[in-house]
């Protein structure tokens, strides 16, 4: 066999594996299930449309959230999401306000609008969370759940989540572009 055909079956064997890695990564990480035992709950925030409408990707986070927090009362949710150059309102506003759309009382809502990352949602809204309450729950899309759990344990945190279901239309790109991800930032992690 020549050193070609062998360089060609190592980059497939490398993808191949490379793939099906992040694959079982992201699929454990819908894992463990929120149970309510946690005070505080952080919404991670995703494009906003024109006119202040959640993408198909935020609205299934916010029915997961609203769910959550009415078969769990007593949870605070925590909305993170900055604003976009090409949104017309802070994703954390606009997640706040489908919320109580939704029946959820704003005195369980906390507002964090300054983020613009993954990292940064959980960042800035630790901020919210006091010092004792070691255990929170993420909710967000299940692809992205692995990357917002490891960051969480990276500031210290012990995770359960609730996995909002992802859009068929944009799950192939989303899973496709979370896979670099993991990777990108368990690379930032270990700086």
């Amino acid at each position: 066999m020549g050193w070609k055909k062998i360089t060609l079956l190592s980059c497939i064997a490398s993808g191949v594996i490379f793939w099906l890695g992040t694959d079982y990564i992201m699929n454990k990480g819908t894992k463990p299930k929120a149970d309510g035992k946690s005070n505080y709950a952080i919404v991670l925030g995703a494009k906003v449309n024109p006119g202040a409408v959640p993408s198909k990707s935020l609205k299934n986070r916010l029915d997961a959230a609203a769910e959550y927090a009415k078969q769990y009362p007593h949870v605070q949710l925590i909305v993170s999401g900055g604003q976009g150059d090409d949104e017309d309102e802070a994703e954390a506003v606009v997640m706040r306000d489908y919320l109580i759309e939704q029946g959820i009382e704003e005195h369980r809502l906390i507002v964090e609008k300054k983020s613009t990352s993954t990292y940064e949602n959980i960042k800035f809204s630790s901020q919210f969370i006091p010092l004792n309450q070691e255990k929170i729950t993420l909710i967000t899309n299940d692809f992205h759940l692995a990357r917002a759990q490891m960051i969480a344990k990276h500031f210290g945190f012990h995770v359960d989540v609730v996995a909002a279901p992802t859009p068929e239309t944009i799950e192939f790109t989303a899973r496709a572009r979370e896979r670099a991800g993991l990777i990108l930032q368990k690379v930032k992690l270990w700086r």
